[in-house]
């Protein structure tokens, strides 16, 4: 059984920083790629962030220049640094991995975390 925890949210406010993370536990081969994902109330989820196995990176245009995505390959986890956070920023912030179990790639799920940019 494979999972992602994530943790980090909360709420901040305009201006500031907070720094998501996400690790995958369980039995599995490797982790592709890690993204992370935002869901405003009553819309879709939209991506944020991508990094590949290789560490290319790729953002929303909506988060360029003020989101970092990074992966600590030995530990298994993605982080989202988010500098200088907007109301607009305030979602639930989900990430997704490509884990290989056994020889086959699939797609998880972290179970989300809220954050909150709020003067």
């Amino acid at each position: 059984q494979v999972q992602l925890v994530e943790s980090g949210g909360g709420l901040v406010q305009p201006g500031g920083s907070l720094r998501l993370s996400c690790a995958a536990s369980g039995t599995f081969s490797s982790v592709n790629t890690m993204e992370w994902y935002r869901q405003f109330p009553g819309k879709q989820r939209e991506l944020v962030a991508t990094v590949t196995s290789g560490c290319s990176t790729n953002y929303a245009d909506s988060v360029k220049g003020r989101f970092t995505i990074s992966r600590d390959n030995a530990k298994n986890t993605v982080y989202l640094q988010m500098n200088n956070l907007k109301p607009e920023d305030t979602a639930v912030y989900y990430c997704r991995a490509d884990v290989v179990v056994l020889g086959f790639q699939y797609q998880y799920w972290g179970q989300g975390t809220k954050v909150t940019v709020s003067a």
